[in-house]
């Protein structure tokens, strides 16, 4: 296996006509939980999107388990969700899970599915609903059971716990846990500090298309953060406007 589960090297990227990642390195380990952390309009979504090739490089390379990504077959260790995850409105839950799982040929399996679902707090009398009735939440808890469910070894989580509540999101947590405890790396990008500080065994900071930071937590509070007691959120500050 590859030592890195996910690289990018040099990569550009402009969006009509302007810049939006400017020369990006980052290299992800396998198994590890890898929190992204950048202001609005940073480039963490064009970053997401062109490791699965939704948007063609300006320049550079972005190569998933030492196989480059342009190639189909090398996105297959990859499940991904996008931060505005939207199921099929006509489907019920159940049928929306059975679908894609079928679809990535893993087998059903009513008992994990639905132990996917208690560890998202996800009632099961909800996937017999249409995903028209879900809220957000709802809709979202669904979106991670499928990515849990996938058995991928590696997860992408374009903000993962937006519009969780605060159960879900400390079930969320540990499910992550488990994961890494499993070997199954995470790339999520977040806009809370405070999860990516209690939860990431490395993180990254994007800032206006460029990597600033990439280190552990402790390593960002410890070179930006001004002193020993300051928070990853004062770090992060100082080191977007360093």
């Amino acid at each position: 296996m590859s030592d890195c589960a996910i690289r990018y090297h040099n990569v550009h990227k402009q969006l009509k006509g302007n810049p939006v990642l400017r020369g990006v390195d980052l290299a992800l380990k396998p198994g590890e939980l890898f929190g992204l952390a950048g202001v609005n309009g940073a480039g963490k979504t064009t970053l997401l999107h062109c490791l699965f090739d939704f948007c063609t490089l300006d320049a550079g390379q972005i190569s998933i388990f030492g196989q480059a990504h342009q190639h189909s077959a090398s996105r297959a260790p990859l499940s991904f969700l996008p931060e505005r995850f939207q199921a099929p409105y006509y489907l019920s839950g159940h049928d929306f899970l059975r679908y894609l799982l079928g679809l990535q040929q893993v087998a059903w399996d009513e008992g994990a599915a639905r132990r996917a679902c208690a560890a998202l707090e996800l009632a099961p009398e909800a996937l017999r609903r249409q995903a028209r009735s879900y809220s957000k939440g709802m809709m979202q808890k669904l979106g991670l059971a499928a990515c849990l469910l996938s058995g991928k070894q590696q997860l992408v989580l374009d903000e993962p716990m937006s519009g969780l509540d605060p159960q879900a999101r400390a079930l969320f947590k540990q499910a992550l846990r488990q994961l890494r405890t499993d070997g199954r790396g995470v790339l999520l990008t977040s806009h809370a500090l405070l999860d990516i500080d209690e939860l990431c065994d490395r993180m990254a900071i994007l800032h206006e298309g460029r990597m600033v930071f990439v280190g552990t937590p402790a390593q960002c509070r410890q070179l930006h953060g001004g002193g020993p007691h300051a928070s990853l959120e004062q770090a992060f500050l100082n080191c977007i406007h360093a």
